[in-house]
């Protein structure tokens, strides 16, 4: 049903629209790729939302995510809804994700209070998806919205300014926090840069730097779901929960450059980025 409902979503014949309709239709075809686009996400976060605290047949919450994080991912590739490619780079976001859990964790920045068999260094296995779900989610709406890249900067350039990034996460908490240079460098690298998508037939365009924004947005919006969940916490919310802080959003937006760059460079999207002379 899925391969099914991909191939009408990547089915760009032009369509007989009204003027006054187009707008509405192309909007509607919007939101359908994007909820299909966080296919993994919904779904993780959904598990996220159902699985009870005390967890399930008496393996612990955190157990039971990762159980279920393996095997959506299982299906997906089965399914052919991603490739080994695919999968290999979202290997890969989970790892990195994992790192910076386990150094974040051992600072006090926020932590993991339920016990759980697949805790490692104090942090559940299964955080690392959270992290992979961002990249899942670019990935699939690369494909489904035939995403180009115009006036791209440099590969090695937007490579350093994502390692910066990363960086800035760990070394902020021995000497000052750059991420407000950063996002400068990062506002000058991609100034230029937009993205060609299509929602339906035709080709739209919108600043890149809007889009990491957007998804940052949203990811923040999340991360105050997993926390009221009690799935993590921060320090100030150990007593009562309270909304994250947004300048958490500017964190997420930045790690979204990071996780775009690595996804830029697959073998068989690389094609679609314009990097200019």
């Amino acid at each position: 049903m899925l391969a099914a409902l991909d191939a009408r979503l990547t089915d760009a014949r032009p369509r007989t629209l009204r003027a006054a309709h187009r707008p509405f239709v192309e909007f509607l075809c919007f939101g359908i790729k994007e909820a299909r686009a966080c296919l993994f996400a919904g779904l993780f976060f959904l598990a996220v939302f159902c699985v009870p605290r005390a967890g399930l047949g008496g393996l612990p919450r955190y157990d039971v995510l990762l159980v279920l994080a393996l095997a959506i991912q299982a299906w997906m590739l089965a399914a052919r809804l991603e490739t080994w490619d695919e999968v290999k780079a979202i290997g890969l976001f989970h790892a990195v994700g994992f790192v910076l859990e386990v150094f974040k964790t051992s600072v006090g920045s926020w932590s993991y209070p339920d016990p759980g068999y697949t805790k490692l260094l104090g942090v559940p296995l299964f955080s690392g998806f959270m992290y992979a779900a961002v990249g899942s989610y670019i990935i699939q709406a690369w494909r489904l919205f035939d995403l180009r890249i115009r006036h791209h900067p440099p590969h090695w350039m937007a490579a350093l300014i994502a390692l910066l990034i990363y960086a800035n996460f760990f070394t902020h908490h021995y000497i000052a926090d750059y991420r407000w240079y950063l996002a400068a460098c990062a506002l000058g690298l991609y100034a230029r840069t937009t993205v060609v998508f299509r929602p339906l037939d035709r080709d739209r365009r919108m600043p890149l730097l809007l889009a990491f924004m957007l998804i940052g947005f949203f990811i923040w919006l999340a991360e105050n779901l997993g926390t009221f969940m009690g799935v993590w916490r921060y320090p100030n919310q150990l007593g009562a929960w309270s909304a994250v802080h947004v300048s958490k959003w500017s964190a997420w937006s930045l790690l979204v450059i990071m996780s775009f760059t690595i996804v830029a460079n697959l073998k068989h999207v690389k094609a679609r980025v314009h990097v200019p002379d």
